[in-house]
């Protein structure tokens, strides 16, 4: 069956969800894939996690349609959660349990799925098994809550931000059994607001503002959809108020000029580095205005995101 003809994973229509007068979500439409990983980004409080805990068939919708692997909750609860594997924001397990014990309680769930022992290896958290949950590190609890979520061999897995407080070294063990799970030709829903963690996990994303859908596509076109391939920033003498940023449009593969007033930071979307910033060094020494600080870096999902808001995904 080819790509275009295949059911979805999960299909969401019109979603909305209002909590009094805050609009968590508004008229969300979505489409997940089988088999890929697809990000839902945004800052705090974009409609993140209230979209994924609707999906998850925690949270009722006020309005709209919600289908996960061809079902609804509203008929098929018990069967949905059979092929359903959710890390929430936040897992509460119990502190008194061992981490065998609780794997093997959240294997019990299921009629499927690897042993509780094999699963507590494959999350590298064999040397732990007979330690009690309440002495685990953050990144062995987080391991420990993505095993709970991983034992019924679920066909799609929800992650709310799972790598959320870690360090790097965490991070990375839980994006290779991220991977691997993937690698199995299984779906996976992850919302983050780390663009490096989209960029290296998600097949395609979505980026979420105020409860909507801003841009969706796979991590390079929507770094392509902003016109250059690198970013320049710089900083100037008395906050930038004596710089004439519209001569800087005019440098060779700039596409884009932004200068915040309050902070006298200007940033440039150039395509050629080697061409743009000699050629811009030459234009602020020509307008007579002292440089106080320059930096480059290749156009993330972040700059995306400052590109279609003004805002920096941790504004909020």
């Amino acid at each position: 069956m080819s790509e275009s003809t295949t059911p979805a994973a999960l299909q969401v229509r019109g979603l909305r969800k209002a909590y009094q007068d805050v609009v968590a979500v508004d008229g969300l439409d979505l489409e997940v894939r089988r088999g890929e990983c697809f990000g839902l980004l945004g800052p705090n409080g974009a409609g993140k996690t209230t979209t994924i805990e609707i999906c998850e068939g925690l949270t009722t919708p006020d309005s709209g349609d919600v289908e996960v692997l061809g079902m609804r909750w509203s008929t098929q609860a018990m069967a949905l959660r059979q092929r359903l594997g959710i890390q929430l924001q936040d897992t509460q397990l119990s502190d008194k349990l061992t981490v065998f014990e609780t794997v093997r309680l959240f294997r019990s769930f299921y009629h499927q799925g690897p042993a509780a022992a094999e699963m507590i290896d494959l999350m590298q958290l064999g040397e732990k098994r007979s330690s009690r949950v309440g002495s685990l590190s953050g990144g062995q609890k987080q391991r420990l809550a993505l095993a709970c979520a991983l034992v019924g061999a679920p066909d799609l897995l929800f992650l709310d931000e799972p790598t959320t407080g870690l360090d790097p070294q965490a991070r990375r063990q839980l994006w290779d059994v991220i991977d691997a799970f993937r690698g199995e030709g299984r779906t996976i829903l992850l919302t983050t607001h780390y663009m490096d963690e989209a960029e290296k996990l998600c097949d395609r994303v979505a980026i979420m503002d105020h409860g909507r859908q801003i841009a969706l596509g796979t991590p390079r076109e929507l770094v392509a959809s902003i016109g250059g391939e690198h970013l320049v920033e710089f900083s100037v003498g008395d906050k930038g108020r004596a710089l004439d940023t519209e001569t800087l449009r005019h440098i060779e593969g700039v596409s884009d000029v932004r200068l915040d007033a309050d902070t006298g930071n200007v940033r440039m979307q150039v395509d050629e580095l080697h061409r743009a910033v000699p050629a811009l060094l030459n234009e602020i020494n020509r307008q007579g205005i002292p440089l106080t600080e320059l930096r480059t870096h290749s156009a993330t999902l972040e700059d995306v995101f400052v590109a279609l808001t003004g805002r920096h995904l941790r504004d909020e």
